[in-house]
């Protein structure tokens, strides 16, 4: 079987990210969605609401499933018999950053990574600005799963 993981945070997960994990899931017999957990970072929502979220946004893709992890990533790929990371590219500055880190995981595990460029229709999209525009009374309709646009507005509106 065919296996990638593709991570994040996910806070919240856009159709940016939705863009890599149905793309990903056309290609791979499983894709595992998987949530990290960051103790240090402050994170707008818990890791089972990410959990909950990304279930129901991508439970039309068979073949998905949503996990979650700690630590190092490439611990997690051997634990789960996963071989390669699936990461999603927007621009030249995210390819600098992943470039480094593909080549650090290949060198500690032996673990590919895969790059694969997000459409050009969600390439400028990430989740800190989805949150500062809702946080401002902006709208992200077509930009987020309507359920996440939902609890954004929820969360950050009250």
């Amino acid at each position: 079987m065919r296996r990638v993981v593709c991570p994040g945070s996910f806070d919240p997960v856009t159709n940016g990210h939705l863009d890599i994990i149905g793309r990903a899931s056309r290609q791979y017999d499983e894709v595992v969605v998987a949530v990290l957990i960051n103790i240090e970072k402050k994170s707008l929502f818990t890791v089972e609401e990410r959990i909950q979220t990304l279930q129901t946004v991508t439970k039309e893709y068979g073949n998905v499933r949503v996990d979650k992890f700690h630590g190092l990533l490439v611990d997690y790929c051997k634990q789960q018999e996963i071989p390669a990371i699936v990461k999603g590219l927007r621009a030249v500055s995210d390819f600098d950053y992943e470039l480094q880190m593909a080549q650090l995981n290949y060198r500690m595990s032996g673990v590919e990574t895969l790059f694969m460029a997000t459409g050009p229709e969600v390439s400028f999209l990430s989740s800190s600005r989805i949150k500062e525009i809702v946080k401002y009374g902006g709208s992200v309709a077509g930009l987020v799963p309507d359920l996440v646009q939902e609890l954004l507005v929820e969360r950050l509106r009250g």
